[in-house]
């Protein structure tokens, strides 16, 4: 039986859910409360599942995996009949630069344990840790742009017609950045292939305003 641990507005868990749709695979569905006050995944016994305290967290039979790259890569070997990265060398590593940049330069400086240290220790207003994360998106965004806008590779999706994990990585991001209020009209490429991976059911059912969790 496989298992996600996870809430509804964490972006990796977000990318978990796309990736295990696009795949066709069912899973169960745990969700973690990381509101501020509640802060489920610093429970004892989150913490004695998943040391890190962080989503998601994703069980399959007897193995249990944190970090959405290292979920994602397992989900990609494990059921590879349904694949999300290209066929050749060349091709699995260009969707891994878009991933990464996602990934390692974007995301990690946006979320929320982030936020809530600059706010807490060093004191920022809302304002302030607003303008801190439209930066981050605006200068990440701005490179991937133009890393796709000037590229023969780029199709309907990141990478050619169907959808790869730069997708994956990209949709929840982008929902981040209009949840921050982030002007995008700097960006009509990646709006672009958000608006055709979200024609797609896959994304649809992933999507943070569809999981159980949602209040409503």
């Amino acid at each position: 039986m496989r298992k996600l641990y996870g809430y509804f507005r964490s972006s990796a868990a977000y990318r978990v859910r796309i990736a295990l749709n696009l795949k066709g695979l069912k899973y169960e569905h745990a969700s973690i409360n990381l509101k501020p006050g509640v802060s489920e995944h610093q429970s004892d016994d989150y913490k004695a599942m998943n040391p890190q305290g962080r989503v998601p967290y994703f069980v399959d039979g007897d193995m249990g995996l944190s970090q959405s790259p290292a979920i994602l890569e397992y989900l990609e070997e494990a059921y590879d009949s349904v694949p999300l990265l290209p066929a050749d060398k060349e091709g699995r590593a260009r969707v891994r630069q878009i991933a990464s940049l996602i990934g390692c330069d974007i995301h990690p400086l946006n979320n929320l344990s982030v936020l809530m240290r600059i706010k807490g220790q060093l004191g920022a207003d809302e304002e302030a840790a607003n303008l801190w994360y439209h930066h981050w998106i605006i200068e990440g965004f701005t490179a991937l742009e133009k890393m796709l806008s000037e590229s023969e590779q780029t199709g309907k999706f990141c990478f050619g017609d169907t959808p790869t994990l730069a997708d994956v990585y990209l949709i929840p991001q982008i929902w981040n950045a209009r949840r921050f209020n982030t002007p995008l009209e700097a960006f009509p490429t990646l709006t672009r292939i958000e608006a055709a991976c979200n024609e797609l059911k896959a994304f649809i059912d992933a999507a943070p305003e569809n999981q159980p969790d949602t209040p409503k």
